[in-house]
């Protein structure tokens, strides 16, 4: 792809992440168009309708998802501090609540499982290695991180936004509670939460084969 091209797509991305967190998964196409600055020719020719359109969102968002993974872990020898660099890079993204605002609308095949899978082990391998070195608790699942960053990375509503305009109060909240999961914080441990359980509840898996899935 050129690179001329490359960057067209990516403005799209970018803004249909953006357009869909804050207006949901119905929001106006022509919306996306505005926040990318390109014309509907241009949307159009790369992503002929909104299933595409969703589908390269949250690819592209799984596969950025597993590169925040390697990085903090090629990064940090430290396994926590690998574990928080990549809690961060996800909230500067906004994957993760993205991804849940698109679940209604995303048609899940044996590809884009695939996907998953590979940035679910690359995030599973930090938390992992910050349990065995004994710097995080035992009951933190991948399904704990994963909705942890959900709520971290929403946008406050209405007014409350101002409080976060330059985006360090979602930085400053998402570091308290890591830090309640520290080996070494109080409290009585619980169930951990895994991811399948985070999928399963979303209540459209959209895993092949299995009962549920919309066609």
């Amino acid at each position: 792809m050129r690179a001329d091209a490359e960057r067209s797509r990516r403005r799209i991305l970018d803004a249909a992440c953006e357009v869909f967190l804050e207006r949901g998964p119905d929001a106006p196409l022509d919306a996306v168009v505005r926040r990318a600055g390109v014309g509907p020719g241009t949307l159009y020719r790369r992503f002929p309708d909104r299933e595409a359109l969703v589908r390269a969102l949250v690819t592209d968002l799984l596969a950025r998802l597993a590169g925040a993974a390697e990085e903090a872990r090629r990064a940090e020898p430290d396994p926590y501090l690998a574990l928080r660099r990549f809690a961060h890079a996800a909230a500067d993204l906004r994957m993760g609540a993205a991804i849940v605002v698109l679940l209604e609308r995303l048609v899940v095949d044996e590809e884009l499982v695939a996907v998953r899978g590979a940035a679910v082990e690359a995030v599973e391998g930090l938390l992992r290695a910050a349990q065995d070195a004994g710097q995080l608790r035992a009951d933190v699942g991948m399904g704990d991180l994963v909705l942890l960053c959900v709520r971290a990375s929403r946008p406050l509503p209405g007014g409350l936004a101002v409080l976060d305009a330059d985006g360090t109060l979602v930085h400053r909240h998402l570091d308290l509670a890591l830090a309640g999961l520290c080996a070494d914080g109080a409290g009585p441990l619980g169930a951990p939460l895994g991811f399948d359980q985070v999928i399963a509840a979303a209540g459209r898996p959209g895993e092949p084969g299995a009962a549920g899935v919309a066609e």
